[in-house]
């Protein structure tokens, strides 16, 4: 459906060489974009990129330290010289913290909040640069429903992904008039090699599973089909908005 297509277009895809960011990158490249894979394993980094390519579209690979806001600019300065352009940014690289919040160190807060928040909208600053220039940009960002209701246990990510969800309406609102529209995908829980282990547990899977009205966990496909969506013309009319793909889980 031409509505959906992402022919002659540039993403890049932040933490995109396993899990969610890995099948968010191919769901973008079969739609027809070009690819950019950010990720520190150069060789998962390689791998995505193969398969990319093998679906016909050009891609290639940056094992850029996103929270370095210089080695940031310098990255998406780069994509531009290799491609021409850049159309499509999907920040997607994270990391969370589980533990007590009565227990939680500056280290382990300032980890999740450097990567989740800061680079997030340094990665942002820098892409929005270039396309308020093209006079066009699809910026997303990954957020959660950990970030639009309270969870045990995880208060730093908590925390972090609230602010990606009103750190989005805010882009939105300034970026709109430069032809930018910045929208975020907020998942539940996604089954991943990520988070597998956690999963393999039966009491936490049941526990997740029972709380989600589908009864089931999300698959990272249908992550990808969001995107997509998001970056195409198909949502041309939408700007600071967060959709959620969570089973459920908000309607409760």
């Amino acid at each position: 459906m031409k509505l959906f297509s992402l022919e002659n277009r540039v993403a890049v895809v932040t933490g995109g060489n396993r899990g969610l960011g890995r099948s968010m990158a191919l769901g973008l490249a079969e739609a027809g974009a070009d690819v950019v894979i950010v990720g520190r394993d150069i060789e998962k980094n390689n791998a995505v990129v193969a398969e990319i390519q093998g679906l016909g579209r050009r891609a290639a690979s940056f094992s850029t330290d996103l929270r370095n806001t210089s080695d940031i600019k310098i990255l998406m300065d780069e994509v531009v010289s290799q491609f021409g352009q850049l159309d499509i940014l999907v920040n997607n690289a994270g990391v969370s913290h589980t533990g007590a919040a009565l227990d939680v160190d500056e280290e382990s807060w300032d980890k999740v909040m450097d990567l989740n928040v800061k680079s997030l909208f340094f990665c942002c600053q820098a892409a929005g640069r270039i396309m308020k220039e093209q006079g066009y940009g699809k910026i997303i960002n990954l957020a959660s429903v950990a970030g639009a209701v309270g969870d045990l246990g995880i208060s730093a990510y908590t925390a972090s992904k609230a602010a990606v969800i009103n750190l989005t309406r805010s882009l939105a609102l300034e970026w709109a008039r430069y032809g930018i529209q910045v929208n975020g995908i907020g998942p539940a829980y996604i089954e991943t090699d990520l988070n597998r282990n956690e999963l393999s547990n039966q009491k936490v899977r049941d526990k997740i599973v029972g709380k989600t009205p589908m009864r089931r966990l999300g698959e990272p496909q249908e992550v990808a089909g969001a995107v997509v969506f998001l970056a195409s013309e198909a949502s041309s009319y939408m700007t600071g908005q967060t959709v959620f793909v969570d089973g459920g889980w908000l309607a409760q």
